[in-house]
Order: C-alpha cells, then sequence, then structure tokens
C-alpha cells in the first residue's frame, strides 16, 4: 500500500443521531462499546437527523459540527447527550457552555450558532436521512443496511458487530 494512499478504514457506521434525543443518550453505551471493541476499524460518523419535536435539536446539531471542525465531534456530542436535560431547559447557552468545558473557542460556537454556517451540513444529512428513510433517531447504517434504533436499541449492537466482523473479515481475506 502506497504512503500517498489516504487512510480508510474497514467499515463505517453512520450514526443518524439528535442531540436532544433521549433514545440516542441511550445508545451511548453501545457507541462507546463499538468504539472499546474495533478502534479506528470502524469510523463512526455522525449524521444530523434534528427532530422537529426537540426545538433546540437543529441548533444542537450546528453546534456539534462545529466540535467536528475544532478537533472535539464526539466528545462534544457524548457531552451534550449526556446532559439532554440541560439542552432542554438551558438551550443555545448550555451549548456554548459545553464547548468551553471541553476547551473549545466558545466563541466561535456562539458565531457559529449566530452566523448559520454549518446549516447546510445538517439539511443536507436531514434530506439524505428522509431518502433513505430515517424516521427517527438513533438510525444506523452499515454495509447500505439501515438498523432503526428509535423504538428499541436491543440488539441493534450484536447486528451492528455481526456486520462489522464480516466487513473487516473481507478486507483481510
Amino acid at each position: 500500500m502506497s504512503d500517498s494512499l489516504p487512510y480508510r478504514p474497514a467499515a463505517v457506521l453512520e450514526v443518524w443521531c439528535e442531540l436532544q434525543c433521549p433514545d440516542c443518550r441511550s445508545a451511548l453505551d453501545d457507541l462507546r462499546a463499538l468504539r472499546a471493541r474495533y478502534g479506528d476499524r470502524l469510523e463512526l460518523r455522525l449524521r444530523h437527523f434534528p427532530l422537529e419535536k426537540h426545538k433546540h435539536a437543529f441548533a444542537a446539531a450546528q453546534a456539534a459540527e462545529e466540535a467536528l471542525e475544532q478537533g472535539q465531534g464526539w466528545p462534544y456530542v457524548e457531552a451534550v447527550l449526556d446532559q439532554v436535560e440541560e439542552l432542554d431547559r438551558k438551550g443555545e447557552s448550555f451549548l456554548v457552555e459545553v464547548a468551553r468545558r471541553l476547551g473549545l473557542d466558545a466563541e466561535e460556537f456562539d458565531t457559529a450558532l449566530i452566523d448559520g454556517r454549518h446549516t447546510l451540513i445538517v439539511d443536507a444529512d436531514q434530506a439524505e436521512g428522509k431518502a433513505i428513510g430515517v424516521t427517527g433517531t438513533p438510525t444506523y447504517v452499515i454495509d447500505g443496511e439501515r438498523l432503526d434504533g428509535g423504538k428499541s436499541q436491543e440488539g441493534l449492537r450484536r447486528r451492528i458487530e455481526e456486520i462489522a466482523d464480516r466487513l473487516l473479515a473481507e478486507q483481510t481475506a
């Protein structure tokens, strides 16, 4: 393999998520377990699907994109999901507060939420999600298979592991 080729993970798990969603918070344990089991062989790719019933979800998705840009995407997502009640209560000020706590540029977060620089990414994710049949969060897509986790997380991690194991085995074969 040439050094000039970009690194590609063996498998990609798209995680359609909404940061004001209690079910997405419940899914964190599974995501952490997958990350521990596979490391960088399984890329967890955050995709946004803010639901209209949560009034701070769209802003939270934009904030997550700013965190990704500042190199702390998943730590930020986990910090917000771990305190979803605070987001419900405090709104956008909580999003900036989390950024500050993680050592990110909080002023840049505030500016990003005001100028809407990440709106197109969030809109594109949401449109793509609707196009592939995402109706709630969390929803996972791995190797073209959509797994809906909004109703129950039961068995989802096991199914994701089965697909990831197959993809990894195919890569080494």
